[in-house]
């Protein structure tokens, strides 16, 4: 089932959108709490003549949009994970991690409307988009780091596996002067 939303829908678009829905989605919701009309003929030349009311509220949308991209642009988000052995993390990050983390920082942006090209599986700088509203896009970027406690754990492992080795080293040749001072007292 086809309609045009005459309000914005956050699961579905913004205004003046055709979308296409399921028939009780419409029926139900969309069209019996004025949030979208049937997409016939009429209802499109209606829209039509609608469309140029509803340009001032297009344009404070799009404004508003375009603050929040003004905002997000300058953010930069710093997410602290655990990392496996081999570099990569336990998981991936996700929009809906980085919607959130934005939400802390008074940037509310749906997860639908974060773009991730490549998933982040990897400590590391990313550029995370963010599409706001049509014709509306915004960058921000992504820093993975490795939790400290963590670090702090790697390193006392390695110094202990360092120390280990070491001892193995030396154990070698205690070995063989205890051997060689055996050989000669027989």
């Amino acid at each position: 089932m086809k309609v045009i939303l005459t309000e914005r829908v956050k699961t579905l678009g913004n205004v003046g959108e055709i979308v296409n829905v399921s028939q009780g989605y419409g029926r139900n919701y969309l069209i019996p709490g004025k949030f979208a009309v049937l997409a016939d003929e009429s209802n499109k030349k209606e829209m039509a003549d609608h469309e140029k009311r509803l340009a001032k509220k297009v344009a404070e949308q799009k404004a508003e949009a375009e603050a929040i991209a003004k905002k997000l642009s300058a953010i930069t988000l710093t997410l602290i994970k655990k990392v496996g052995g081999n570099g990569s993390l336990f998981g991936t990050v996700t929009n809906v991690e980085l919607a959130k983390e934005l939400a802390k920082q008074d940037v509310a942006i749906e997860r639908r409307m974060i773009t991730i090209e490549t998933p982040i599986k990897t400590t590391g700088e990313y550029e995370i988009s963010a599409k706001i509203f049509a014709g509306v896009e915004a960058t921000f970027k992504v820093i993975v780091e490795m939790d400290p406690v963590q670090v702090e754990e790697m390193k006392k492992k390695q110094a202990a596996l360092a120390a280990k080795a070491k001892e193995r080293k030396e154990a070698p040749a205690v070995t063989e002067e205890v051997t060689e001072g055996f050989e000669e007292s027989t």
